[in-house]
């Protein structure tokens, strides 16, 4: 999910990720079989393809399991997988962007909508919500790869317009359009990213807390379970204060 980098999201749901590694590697492996089929099947010719690749890399995904998914897209008998964008809103008023892959256009959405319903949420119209988020490329290094000041010096100087710093790590922002660029001019100060995709960033965080914050973190992650489910956004801001009260 992404929500407050602060709070370390990402790091939340990496730490998810880990142990459900099999469904994390479904969801690479799909994405690399989409970008794959929509485009060359050669990384070089595929930007698209290449940072796929690049972030199942990032996640010690095996090199077999990559080779399976590329030659999934040229087989005649593997399904067609279809990206749709859900749009909703969890309790007071977070907006809620959920992207999915699927095979199944009925079961996605039924799936989604039970989620939404049933944490306190409500499956809104395409535009509802998306108007609140850019859509920008999305870089991300760990914290060892280069101190703040590094990191900001090589990212102007590849083209990126934005750069966050933290205990958790770098994330480099670029118009959508250029996040192939920008990555492979990253590349060669810091080796490959840890991610680089594109992401829907909020342009402004509404703060939440108590019940309705952990009522949000349980739809977000009903979310998040769902194997259509490829990625989820939303724009909220939970202090760290609050996140350790309701982890306790």
């Amino acid at each position: 999910m992404a929500g407050h980098s602060k709070w370390a999201n990402i790091q939340h749901r990496k730490g998810r990720q880990d142990a459900k590694r099999s469904k994390l590697f479904s969801r690479l492996s799909k994405e690399i079989t989409v970008a794959a089929k929509m485009g060359a099947p050669d990384p070089e010719f595929n930007p698209r393809l290449r940072l796929a690749i690049q972030a199942a890399k990032a996640q010690s995904m095996p090199k077999d399991n990559i080779e399976r998914a590329i030659k999934k897209s040229s087989d005649a008998n593997e399904a067609d997988f279809e990206e749709i964008r859900y749009e909703g809103f969890g309790p007071a008023g977070i907006g809620i962007i959920v992207e999915a892959l699927t095979d199944n256009r009925n079961r996605a959405a039924s799936e989604v909508r039970a989620c939404f319903s049933k944490n306190g949420g409500n499956l809104g119209e395409t535009g509802s919500v998306a108007f609140m988020f850019d859509r920008v490329g999305a870089i991300e290094y760990a914290p060892d790869k280069g101190d703040e000041e590094s990191v900001l010096e090589a990212a102007i100087e590849a083209g990126a317009e934005d750069v966050e710093s933290g205990e958790d790590g770098h994330v480099i922002y670029t118009a959508a359009d250029m996040l192939a660029e920008v990555a492979g001019g990253l590349e060669g100060a810091f080796g490959e990213a840890s991610s680089a995709k594109l992401v829907w960033r909020p342009q402004n965080r509404i703060d939440i807390e108590g019940d309705k914050a952990a009522t949000l973190l349980k739809l977000l992650d009903a979310l998040e379970d769902c194997d259509d489910v490829q990625d989820v956004y939303a724009n909220f801001d939970i202090s760290d204060e609050e996140m350790e009260r309701l982890a306790s």
